[in-house]
């Protein structure tokens, strides 16, 4: 391998955080930020603010995604647009992949963000929502991957970021999801098994969160959410912008002696 494929193994030549942590000229692309608060979006927002240019991606919520682009095109001042995406479909990742670098010329980052929450325990759920959960959140963060990895070994420099879980540490209480835990303890091992297996090209890391408030989960009973919030050290959910610094740190120069890292933000709930 020739040092020009080792770019991504090399120490930046910027020695001030502002240069570090800088995106400008980089294209980051960010699966699932169709929504108004949601990790995804706020992760788009993190890099572009850094001077990114941003590719983000929705499954159904067409308005909400051209809303955000709009969005990060006025606040930002950066080039900006959607992308619809069927995650589980690994032709579709593909050309996802094909068209972000078509329209902006490469990619730098993925931000594999997209997922899917589970219903339910595996004595009471389906076997059809087994295979969704577990085709979108794990297959589906693996598609993500090959359908980029190329492109990052060509250049031989890439950073891919995937969207875990503090549940693929620990096992929820009270609702059951095991389907839930078991792909996002797989995303976990992904990052580092890819981290691994791309050494020579790009880095692989996953940012875990605990409880995050998206509003996903405001048909909660409250009584569930007081339960939750009591195993939180810091005794709230957290608020997704409270992410999307460790998402500019993985994307960025900042972190390039970081790979196969997990990066655990949940208040403190998985240390008791």
């Amino acid at each position: 391998m020739t040092a020009e494929k080792n770019t991504g193994n090399a120490v930046p030549k910027a020695n001030k955080l502002s240069d570090l942590f800088s995106l400008k000229g980089k294209v980051v692309v960010v699966t699932g930020a169709s929504g108004p608060r949601g990790m995804g979006i706020e992760a788009a927002r993190g890099c572009a603010e850094m001077g990114a240019d941003v590719a983000i991606t929705y499954a159904s919520r067409k308005e909400g995604a051209e809303k955000n682009v709009a969005e990060l095109t006025k606040e930002y001042g950066v080039k900006a647009k959607c992308y619809r995406l069927q995650i589980d479909d690994f032709s579709d990742c593909q050309r996802l992949v094909n068209d972000v670098i078509k329209d902006f010329g490469k990619i730098d980052a993925f931000i594999a963000n997209a997922g899917a929450t589970a219903n339910g325990g595996v004595l009471d759920d389906t076997k059809e929502e087994w295979d969704r959960v577990v085709q979108t959140d794990l297959s589906g963060t693996a598609y993500c991957a090959k359908a980029v990895g190329p492109h990052f070994k060509e250049r031989g420099k890439g950073s891919f970021v995937i969207t875990a879980s503090m549940s693929g540490h620990i096992a929820n209480y009270p609702q059951e999801q095991t389907s839930y835990n078991v792909a996002k303890a797989g995303c976990i091992h992904m990052a580092r098994s890819l981290a691994n297996e791309w050494r020579g090209f790009a880095r692989v890391n996953s940012i875990s969160p605990g409880y995050i408030d998206t509003g996903l989960s405001d048909f909660i009973d409250q009584k569930t959410q007081d339960l939750w919030n009591s195993m939180i050290p810091l005794n709230r959910p957290g608020n997704a912008k409270e992410l999307k610094g460790a998402y500019v740190y993985l994307v960025s120069d900042a972190s390039s002696y970081t790979t196969g890292a997990d990066i655990v933000i949940d208040g403190g709930y998985t240390c008791r």
